[in-house]
């Protein structure tokens, strides 16, 4: 990596930070090259000695707070939550509070003795749809063991823009993004990723699929759809830009045009009980923006 920029050098040893936040820890002179703080645009020299002592996370606010839970099921074993769209699930740089982290910590003080706050595995600030949250350590355990075996059955609905001919899988393996740090990408050498889809509905320039995730890596759906060519309807980071069939309804038209969110919600969660052993489902309506948007564009779902 000698001659190559030193932020550049960085971001690649540290794929889980962007670029300008690394670029903000050469600033901060919290990055030294032979005890000398470097500039921003100095290139790394082969044998040189580089120390990062880095502030990595600002600290979240694990604090309970009496925030309002959509609870679709809740035993001794584990919650399982219908999330909207816009609420974080942890907190996190630039979402200290106001989280599912934090409304769960106030509903049942006990997760705050679990890892994650017994959250096993998450959804977008901007997707909708079923979360579980295992309450005890021996759930918690037993929900990670279902998820590494990709036995959990998780199932969304998402709108995709251009007409999609079959349904298939995509099985490319995603990673950050080479350029953009803060967005993902199917790359060589990223982790495997496995999306199953199937044609839930077909509109006029549009699709609404049924899927089904194999494995369960950040953005997976939305990037394995845009990687298709087929990105989600409302997506900020990997939508492009809207395209709009001839002869769209001007209510359509705007319904799409103020869709600011991705389409897509989490339907269908299907698991092993982790207290009694049998298979458990659950099912979350669709949210009702996305479901309004339907609507609008003509889909009638099946009865």
């Amino acid at each position: 990596m000698a001659g190559k920029r030193l932020d550049a050098v960085l971001a690649r040893l540290f794929p889980e930070y962007s670029r300008s936040r690394i670029q903000q820890w050469i600033e901060a002179g919290w990055v030294r090259v032979d005890d000398v703080v470097p500039r921003i645009r100095d290139k790394a020299t082969e044998g040189a000695m580089v120390v990062v002592r880095a502030c990595l996370d600002e600290p979240g606010d694990d604090a309970p707070q009496d925030l309002p839970l959509d609870i679709v099921h809740e035993d001794d074993s584990l919650i399982v939550i219908h999330k909207p769209a816009g609420l974080v699930v942890h907190p996190a740089v630039g979402h200290p509070r106001g989280t599912l982290v934090n409304a769960l910590l106030h509903h049942a003080p006990e997760l705050a003795h679990l890892p994650r706050a017994g959250i096993v595995h998450r959804l977008d600030k901007e997707t909708s749809g079923l979360l579980v949250v295992a309450r005890t350590l021996e759930a918690h355990t037993d929900l990670v063991r279902q998820l590494q075996a990709r036995t959990v059955g998780r199932e969304y609905l998402a709108l995709v823009q251009g007409e999609m001919v079959a349904g298939g899988m995509v099985d490319e393996p995603i990673g950050r993004h080479p350029v953009d740090r803060k967005r993902m990408a199917v790359v060589g050498g990223g982790r495997a990723a496995v999306t199953h889809y199937r044609i839930e509905g077909r509109l006029e320039g549009f699709t609404l699929l049924r899927v089904s995730l194999e494995t369960g890596r950040t953005h997976q759906i939305r990037v394995h759809m845009a990687h298709l060519r087929h990105p989600i309807v409302g997506d900020p980071v990997y939508g492009g830009r809207l395209r709009l069939p001839a002869g769209l309804s001007d209510a359509a038209i705007e319904a799409l045009q103020g869709f600011r969110r991705q389409a897509l919600h989490a339907i269908r969660l299907t698991l092993v009980h982790p207290g009694h052993g049998d298979t458990v489902s659950w099912e979350a309506p669709l949210a009702e923006d996305m479901s309004r948007l339907l609507a609008v564009l003509g889909y009638a779902p099946h009865r």
